[in-house]
């Protein structure tokens, strides 16, 4: 120990001096980091590393079963380690032809720590769940900030444990779509827009747009939905004139639009030639994508824009937005798919919203406690101050994600409300607080979060009954404590304060019981990759195998105590037959886990290839491709890129990931994207790139394409016979 560590201890006069040994700083920081600083209550650190501990073990609890989970971008990330083109440009396969139909920031996580630790479940999947874990903390740390000493921390608190619990959180947490980047990038955003409510400075307004900007290349136009809150917010509450928030604003929107759009720069300005197609897109450029598929389509649907791009589901077979979020309205998110995944604490945290701005609206002095709430930071002496710049930011993300979600008419998949949970959890905790501490001051204020917490009660148990085999005494348990937690805050609110702990703790079960019960059924099961969710499947079918849980049938999703083990979908068991994950270089042992099933499979779902509007691939999404047609082509692929050519990026991926050789997806996603030409097709086959092209079925459009034409006019088709696979189930050209 260095002397600087050493300090005299007091002794007695005339004695020598003793030196006693001082923790040097980093035995101080540790302490801080553990235990939290001296001015906080004991309980604070601890229980949100207990809340951290909780949301890592339901992101990572058997993480491995879900093996490629959503293979479409699973194969994207693989392609990523083969190649820094695909990788740069988030293409489906090494070979670069094709892109996905988002932007690559998710991917270049992913696939940064594959190139590290090898392609594999966990390598993909474990930077997902440390991402959802990362958004919990940072939720925590924003709204412990808004309110002052132990109330912020009470308030953190309850939000972080909500956000942990949010079933469709923890699904897609242990999924490799977009979304947990994100939410992560967002709240974080959060963060740094209330700090600059704050402190007034334009660098931390910067911070923030540039976060927005990032989260624009995770997911695209999702990602401004939380700008209308975050601007109205910074313009109402921080500090200066009016004319100086409106220029930092200003600032900031530059920022933003640089961080959001370089990509998109970059990309529509590289030469089509020497870039792959973008995904999604009707001209080959990222700006339609933006516009079309991933934007307007969204929100409006129709034209077969509404999220599946051209000629996909939109017009097809079944409605857009109805196939797997429910038909459109004010209450989709209250419906029988939706309500287990995020509508919990909707009802509790609309009531705290309005309560807590009608709370904060008394125009105080600097250091005042406004009453029951302790001394609160100001932010402008005698106007406004950080507890309503909070409820302003947090209800704005709310209240415009609500009706988006609500209202849009195009593709909405349930795993989309996951960017709702930061707003319920936060506004959740802040409002659940702020009219506790004013029951002290008025007795109103302790009916109305009485109240909030019996509407809560009665939406849990009316949600788990439409269920009743799953947990069947969950939803009386649930009446019983709730009734408990409403007679314990009254009775505290009329004086009996020794039961206001119970009361509050009773109240917190009710509303949480309903929410962590389908919260851990995900870790019971694999996660449907394309449509993840949680809890017990509701019966109403959301598109894909098995409704919303993408499960087999109906039933239970599986691992939850009291409810039956949910079988296993043969669909899921490596359907084409090629080699298994553990096969391809470089890439670990997966254990037999299993990917996602084919979208083309799907019981009563369309057949893609032939949707109207389509190029006509034919056939569903690509054919099908056995065993001994995939050892067939790579026996012969010999020096070409790619190894195929089939129709969809539904077969390509799983191609992609049982071979770990480049496919090239001539469709995109659903096959109705105009990236294969004749031009193209025959550009390849003369300078040996590609050999063999996958037609699809004889469906009613397999002639109607001048590809699918001149495939068939200058290919030989390749007999069953020469691979072992049975005459009629694809049709397999070589191409001369």
């Amino acid at each position: 120990m260095s002397a600087s560590h050493i300090t005299p201890a007091v002794t007695a006069p005339g004695a020598p001096a003793r030196r006693r040994a001082v923790p040097p700083p980093a035995y101080g920081r540790m302490r801080r980091l553990l235990l939290g600083r001296p001015e906080d209550p004991r309980w604070a650190r601890p229980a949100l590393w207990a809340v951290l501990v909780l949301a890592a073990v339901l992101h990572t609890w058997a993480l491995g079963a879900n093996g490629y989970a959503n293979e479409y971008y699973a194969a994207a990330v693989y392609s990523g380690t083969r190649s820094w083109t695909a990788f740069f440009f988030g293409a489906l396969d090494a070979g670069s032809f094709i892109t996905v139909d988002k932007p690559p920031l998710a991917l270049w996580v992913m696939g940064l720590s594959a190139r590290i630790f090898g392609f594999g479940t966990w390598s993909m999947l474990l930077p997902q769940a440390a991402a959802g874990v990362a958004s919990v903390a940072v939720l925590h740390s924003a709204v412990r900030r808004s309110l002052a000493g132990a109330a912020g921390h009470a308030a953190a608190l309850v939000a972080a444990l909500v956000m942990t619990l949010t079933p469709i959180t923890v699904a897609i947490d242990r999924d490799n779509n977009p979304d947990t980047v994100l939410v992560l990038l967002l709240v974080a955003a959060a963060w740094f827009c209330l700090e600059a409510v704050r402190d007034g400075r334009t660098r931390t307004l910067v911070v923030a747009a540039v976060l927005v900007g990032l989260a624009f290349n995770a997911k695209m136009l999702q990602a401004y939905l939380v700008v209308p809150a975050f601007a109205l917010t910074y313009l109402y509450a921080a500090p200066g004139s009016l004319l100086r928030r409106t220029g930092r604003l200003l600032a900031a929107g530059v920022a933003l639009a640089v961080a959001g759009a370089w990509w998109m720069v970059v990309v529509d300005l590289w030469p089509e030639g020497s870039r792959p197609y973008i995904g999604g897109s009707t001209d080959n450029t990222v700006w339609d994508l933006v516009i079309g598929y991933n934007g307007l389509g969204r929100i409006f649907g129709g034209g077969g824009r509404g999220g599946f791009g051209q000629g996909g589901f939109g017009q097809g077979g079944f409605r857009q937005g109805g196939s797997f979020g429910g038909e459109a309205g004010a209450g989709r998110l209250f419906n029988d798919i939706l309500a287990g995944q995020i509508s919990w604490l909707i009802p509790f945290a609309a009531i705290a919203l309005v309560a807590g701005l009608v709370l904060t609206t008394r125009r105080l002095s600097p250091g005042v406690p406004a009453p029951g709430m302790g001394t609160v930071t100001m932010l402008r002496p005698g106007r406004r101050y950080l507890p309503r710049a909070a409820l302003l930011l947090w209800g704005g993300w709310l209240l415009v994600h609500y009706a988006v979600f609500s209202f849009s008419e195009g593709t909405f998949h349930p795993y989309y409300s996951t960017a709702m949970a930061p707003a319920i959890a936060a506004l959740t905790g802040l409002g659940g607080v702020l009219m506790w501490r004013a029951r002290r001051a008025s007795r109103v204020w302790g009916c109305v979060l009485a109240a909030a917490v019996a509407v809560t009660g009665a939406w849990s148990f009316a949600v788990l009954r439409r269920t009743p085999e799953f947990v069947p005494w969950l939803p009386w348990a649930v009446v019983g404590t709730t009734v408990a937690a409403v007679l314990g805050i009254a009775a505290a609110v009329f004086g009996a304060r020794r039961v206001a702990a119970a009361g509050l703790t009773a109240g917190l079960l009710a509303a949480l019981a309903g929410p962590a019960a389908y919260a851990v059924t995900p870790l019971g099961s694999r996660v449907n990759g394309t449509n993840p969710t949680a809890g017990p499947v509701t019966g109403r079918g959301a598109g894909f195998p098995g409704g919303p849980g993408g499960g087999p049938g109906g039933g239970f999703r599986g691992g939850f105590p009291g409810g039956p083990e949910q079988g296993t979908d043969d669909r899921l068991e490596g359907r084409h037959g090629g080699p298994s994950a553990s096969d391809i270089p470089g890439g670990p042992d997966f254990g037999g886990a299993p990917g996602g099933p084919d979208l083309g499979d799907a019981p009563g779902g369309p057949d893609l290839g032939d949707a109207p509007g389509g190029p006509g691939f034919g056939g569903g999404p690509g054919g099908r491709v056995d065993e001994a047609m995939t050892a067939y082509l790579e026996r012969n692929q010999g020096g070409a890129t790619w190894l195929v050519a089939v129709a969809s990026a539904q077969s390509a991926s799983s191609l992609i990931l049982s071979t770990g050789r480049p496919v090239i997806a001539m469709g995109g996603f659903t096959g109705g994207d105009p990236a294969m030409t004749v031009a193209k097709l025959k550009e390849y086959a003369a300078d040996g790139r590609l050999k063999y092209v996958l037609l699809g079925g004889e469906g009613p459009r397999a002639g109607s394409s001048d590809v699918t034409a001149w495939v068939k006019a200058n290919g030989t088709p390749v007999a069953a016979s020469e691979y072992g696979g049975a005459d009629g189930e694809a049709s397999l050209y070589r191409l001369n």
